[in-house]
């Protein structure tokens, strides 16, 4: 379980490729690097993974033809920074929304308006999951739990504080990009029971 609160963000230090598997490798800031252990999950920009081998602050996780297909984790290069959270543990402060780090989709930034204190990012997602993003209500970005601003009829919009910017890869984002996407499991969760039984009501 992740809480959607993003520690800081690793460097991509290699990767190796093959047909439909990528081997991804991460350097960790020291200070984030304790008690780790293969087995272990990560999540890198919101999506769960594992780590396979690690050497001090080194990191290694393998990502098979799923995960590449549904996240933006096969579009990275050596030397990009990537967003990562450790595993929650029980008694920790859950400053977020509990997240799995099962991602939904991609989203791609479709507009950015920016002021000297303010961001807000225009995203458009998959029309299967706009019923699931409301007015503030929760959405998960790249690991980072976010509310809802607006919605529109095939996009959303975000505002990000200073902070953010600073710590998470959003502050780096241009127009086109695409980016990891969890909708909240209660909103999904409670959204089909309501579509289901309209449904059989109506049968």
């Amino acid at each position: 379980m992740f809480t959607g609160i993003v520690q800081g963000l690793a460097e991509v230090t290699a990767l190796n490729k093959r047909d439909n598997f990528m081997q991804l490798h991460l350097k960790l800031p020291q200070i984030h690097a304790n008690n780790l252990q293969t087995g272990a999950s990560i999540a890198v920009n919101g999506t769960c993974l594992t780590i396979t081998e690690f050497h001090e602050n080194n990191v290694q996780f393998d990502l098979i033809h799923e995960t590449l297909d549904v996240t933006n984790l096969g579009q990275l290069d050596v030397g990009d920074r990537v967003n990562f959270e450790r595993a929650a543990r029980y008694g920790d402060e859950i400053g977020g929304h509990q997240l799995s780090g099962h991602i939904s989709s991609v989203a791609t930034i479709d507009q950015i308006e920016r002021t000297p204190d303010n961001c807000t990012l225009w995203l458009k997602a998959p029309a299967h999951l706009m019923q699931y993003l409301l007015p503030k209500g929760f959405v998960a970005l790249n690991g980072c739990s976010l509310t809802i601003g607006e919605v529109e009829a095939s996009r959303f919009c975000i505002y990000l504080i200073p902070e953010t910017l600073t710590v998470t890869s959003f502050g780096n984002t241009k127009i086109g990009d695409k980016i990891n996407l969890e909708v909240d499991p209660q909103t999904q969760a409670i959204v089909d029971t309501v579509n289901n039984y309209l449904t059989n009501r109506n049968l």
